[in-house]
């Protein structure tokens, strides 16, 4: 596999048997089908409890029988479920960085004891409401409320675009709370149950990208929930960005894992295929097409890896995961189509991994903060002036 400044010489044993693991999965588990399932648009929902065999979900986290295993391990395994397919490392991105994490973060004891280990073991599904009809960007704004009543909270509103949605026990909600002194109040965590009555999750059917996921709504018609559904820990739009940021650092990872397969499939085609009396490989055209992907593959390596180091030792920015986050999506959508191109026609079948790395890669270049937005919030943090509110 790719890794051209051997980056991966550096790893720790335990580093090293999560890479192997997850690769081994994805070959033995993942790679054969999965282009039929992106084809017919479902997820391999039996590798759900699989890859909580594994302690695929939220391993950078301790306690509640959480591997506790380091960032650099965490990101190693985003970056192999993504060389499978989006779909896979976005469910268990899910699950862990913008479910189990806020749990874990903000939670109540009750909440963890719950809920933890059996998100943690794939026995439950996670998902997480923030993104609305009529606010993805602006998520401050959103029109979810919670209004109180008396131990508790009733809740009504739309959630849109909610990977695992259809599938999931339990849905991290954001609302904004409503009681008589304001018409907005705080934005409040909320532990909801999908099997309530008054909840629905709608699945999201004919998508052109990100095919081999589960994507849905959460629709919340009045539903009343107790107090202790609420996570107690934090209040304000710091709590959703926060998850938010956790995930984006897996993104930035998987999106390298997506690219590095693109790659691998692109020069084994090269070396396989003949024209004009011997390989493609030979020609000037393919070996530069080849040279560029690698580097800008290996630049996108460097900066998760340094990215890996600032947050290990505390000192991550949310500004600088915005620009892991676009620029090795980015990265990923372009080297992918370049590889493409090598495969000819054959790179337009589900036989090869790289169009479908680039359709995906359209869904990634957008969701958790789209690749314009991010460029924004970098150029508050290079500036000092905000180009939005």
């Amino acid at each position: 596999m790719l890794d051209y400044v051997d980056l991966e010489a550096d790893l720790g044993e335990e580093e090293r048997m999560v890479r192997d693991t997850a690769r081994e999965f994805v070959a033995e588990r993942v790679a054969p089908d999965i282009g039929d399932h992106w084809i017919e648009g479902t997820f391999p929902t039996e590798l759900v409890t699989e890859m909580g065999e594994l302690g695929f979900y939220a391993p950078n986290l301790d306690g509640y029988g959480l591997p506790g295993l380091s960032e650099r391990a965490y990101g190693l395994l985003m970056q192999e479920l993504e060389a499978g397919d989006s779909g896979l490392r976005s469910m268990a991105s899910v699950q862990g960085a913008l479910v189990m994490y806020p749990i874990h973060a903000y939670g109540s004891d009750e909440q963890k004891d719950r809920w933890l280990p059996a998100l943690g073991s794939g026995e439950a599904v996670g998902c997480f409401g923030l993104t609305e009809p009529d606010h993805g960007s602006n998520p401050a704004g959103m029109e979810t409320r919670a209004e109180p009543d008396g131990d508790g909270y009733v809740l009504e509103g739309t959630k849109t675009w909610i990977t695992n949605s259809p599938i999931a026990d339990v849905a991290v909600v954001w609302a904004k709370v409503r009681d008589s002194s304001a018409d907005d109040g705080p934005v409040r965590g909320f532990l909801v149950e999908t099997d309530r009555d008054g909840v629905t999750t709608n699945e999201i059917t004919e998508k052109l990208s990100l095919r081999a996921s589960i994507t849905g709504e959460v629709h919340l018609d009045g539903i009343r929930v107790d107090e202790s559904a609420v996570l107690p820990g934090v209040e304000g739009m710091k709590g959703p960005l926060s998850c938010l940021t956790q995930a984006r650092f897996g993104i930035a990872w998987g999106a390298v894992g997506a690219a590095r397969d693109c790659f691998e499939t692109a020069r084994q085609y090269a070396l396989d295929r003949d024209q004009f009396g011997g390989p493609i490989a030979r020609f000037q055209l393919q070996q530069e097409k080849l040279a560029e992907m690698a580097t800008q593959i290996t630049l996108g390596q460097l900066l998760a890896y340094r990215l890996t180091d600032l947050k290990e030792r505390g000192d991550l920015r949310p500004q600088q995961v915005s620009m892991a986050k676009r620029n090795n999506v980015r990265m990923a959508r372009d080297q992918s189509r370049i590889a493409r191109e090598m495969l000819g026609g054959n790179g337009i079948t589900a036989d090869y991994s790289p169009m479908r790395h680039m359709t995906n890669m359209e869904t990634v270049y957008t969701y958790e903060g789209t690749h314009d937005i991010h460029g924004l919030i970098l150029g508050h943090d290079l500036t000092g002036i905000q180009a939005f509110d």
